[in-house]
């Protein structure tokens, strides 16, 4: 039922319009008009000026045409650099950007499959129950977008985000929550020729409260890492100021505030036996989200999967995504493996099966949706 060469085009025709993270617009501007054609009602709220996009979040609302609870599809509608200029290329069933740029398949290929169902149910009037579908700005900027979105506008209580890797039956109901340290650690400044003994080296410093760090995989459910370290002004002069940044995740939380905790004291201890000083920050980027597996929206994606002929994988990931912020504000979501390859890199890549296998899916849960309901505004799976 699927149209591949309607699909492909699509998607080919969205990763070309340049959509980095905060300059959105265009995007935005090219989906109401599609969403509208579909016809769908469609809201942009004002998360852009929250977020520094030009744009806000799209919440679009098509009625249903039967008794069962609203479902929302949500996909993000930024990519990260180098983003611009994207060029699109279909080589042997595979589609990858023909440049020095990534794809976009991360997550254009969500959006795609999402509208491809959406055509296809109308196309062969399928029942189905009130749809809203979120395209979000900014997720990838620490899921920014969702942060601002207005949830006033959402009737769904729950549903189904496609941003994962994995082919399509990967179902991720766990993920971790993050946080973001950011230390200065101070020296003292001198010539590193003339008077070095003067100084206190603000980078040697740093890299020895570094070298005593648990970094990595700390144990089945919780990471750390740190990212970028950057400081000083010349060689000929002892570093007076580092600056280090790192973060923190965990499917639990007192294990991330474990974690970030020792972080911090270990950048506080350096700097004490070093004669500098640190000034350490920690943000909560967001929560971690658990849905238990026989919640109905694992369930209905479950159904979905063997419904189509795939084995459901549920699953943790160590990733996050715009599921956090929706569970956090009481809509039940987990998030869609949609099959994309090696996302964040120039090499990034989708299968056109896979895409196909996408939109198949969402239509899948759409359409299992309205046959398992009860009539009275519920599922019985």
């Amino acid at each position: 039922m699927i149209n591949r060469d309607r699909l492909v085009a699509e998607f080919m025709e969205m990763v070309r319009v340049d959509s980095e993270s905060r300059h959105e617009g265009n995007m935005a501007k090219l989906l109401v008009e599609k969403l509208q054609q579909l016809g769908f009602t469609v809201y942009v709220d004002d998360a852009g000026p929250k977020t520094g996009s030009d744009t806000g979040n799209l919440v679009a609302r098509l009625p249903g045409s039967t008794d069962v609870p609203a479902l929302m599809f949500s996909a993000h509608m930024d990519t990260v650099s180098p983003g611009r200029g994207i060029n699109p290329v279909e080589e042997n069933g595979v589609i990858r950007s023909a440049g020095a740029t990534v794809l976009g398949a991360d997550d254009k290929a969500g959006i795609a499959a999402i509208l491809e169902a959406v055509r296809v149910l109308q196309e062969q009037k399928l029942p189905h129950g009130e749809l809203e579908l979120v395209f979000t700005v900014c997720e990838e900027v620490g899921l920014s977008g969702v942060k601002f979105l207005d949830f006033s506008r959402l009737k769904a209580r729950m549903g189904y985000v496609l941003d994962s890797n994995g082919p399509a039956g990967t179902i991720i109901n766990q993920g971790p929550s993050q946080d973001e340290i950011y230390a200065e650690m101070m020296g003292v400044a001198a010539h590193a020729g003339i008077n070095p003994e003067d100084g206190v080296n603000a980078i040697q410093v740093a890299s020895r409260a570094i070298a005593t760090m648990q970094l990595g995989r700390i144990d089945h459910e919780t990471t750390a890492n740190i990212g970028i370290i950057s400081g000083g002004v010349a060689i000929n002069i002892v570093p007076e100021k580092v600056m280090i940044k790192g973060e923190t995740r965990s499917l639990q939380e007192q294990k991330r505030i474990k974690q970030t905790q020792a972080i911090r004291d270990a950048l506080e201890q350096a700097a004490r036996e070093g004669g500098a000083q640190v000034e350490v920050k920690v943000e909560t980027i967001y929560p971690a989200m658990a849905v238990p597996v026989d919640a109905p929206v694992v369930q209905l994606a479950q159904k979905a999967a063997r419904d189509l002929g795939l084995e459901p994988v549920v699953k943790g990931t160590g990733g996050g995504s715009d599921t956090h912020i929706f569970n956090e504000h009481g809509i039940s979501a987990v998030n869609l493996g949609i099959a994309m390859q090696k996302v964040h890199t120039t090499d990034e890549c989708i299968t056109v099966d896979d895409l196909i296998l996408d939109a198949s899916y969402v239509l899948a849960i759409i359409s299992t949706a309205a046959n398992c309901a009860t009539g009275k505004g519920e599922w019985a799976f």
